[in-house]
């Protein structure tokens, strides 16, 4: 079976649904903060291996054979979609014109960014893909520096606010006890 499938659902929510819900957070989802220093080639890394990721499940066939790879592929993948599309609907829907707090954001600073680590760790167990498991570890790091530009951007653009809520809620998972 065509990998290219694994990524219909994710399409479908990641720009479908967040455009059936406000069309405005399409273009807000796309939205780069400024970068700088070590932000600028994380950056391209980051562009270069998510392109790597999306053409090369085009390419290649998911292994079913009931394995542990196989399950653990599964598991991944539907946990992936499951917090794509709840950190979609809450980035759709802000609780305020300011930044993002409600729902998964509650939880995780990027649950969209955490979706799409899953997600992409799910596929790459589905095709056992030991190359694109590469390209999803160098998405991973490279995305920790393009998360970093974003806070800088909002601590900029919401000041104490923002600062306040990075005390509450740590950057991947979990409040801040």
């Amino acid at each position: 079976m065509s990998a290219f499938l694994l990524l219909i659902p994710f399409f479908l929510i990641r720009f479908g649904l967040l455009a059936f819900l406000n069309k405005d957070s399409v273009t807000r989802a796309a939205m780069f903060a400024p970068v700088k220093g070590g932000e600028i080639p994380a950056y391209w890394v980051y562009q270069v291996s998510n392109g790597f990721i999306l053409v090369s499940l085009c390419f290649q066939k998911i292994v079913i054979d009931f394995s542990w790879f196989f399950y653990a592929g599964i598991i991944s993948y539907a946990v992936g979609l499951a917090l794509c599309t709840g950190a979609v609907i809450n980035f759709a829907v802000p609780r305020s014109k300011k930044f993002h707090d409600n729902g998964l954001y509650r939880y995780s600073r990027n649950p969209m960014y955490l979706a799409y680590f899953i997600f992409f760790a799910g596929c790459a167990l589905l095709v056992r893909s030991a190359v694109l498991g590469v390209f999803v570890l160098l998405f991973i790091v490279s995305s920790h520096w393009i998360i970093l530009s974003e806070e800088r951007w909002c601590i900029m653009e919401f000041g104490d606010e923002y600062r306040e809520y990075m005390k509450k809620v740590r950057r991947y998972i979990g409040m801040v006890p």
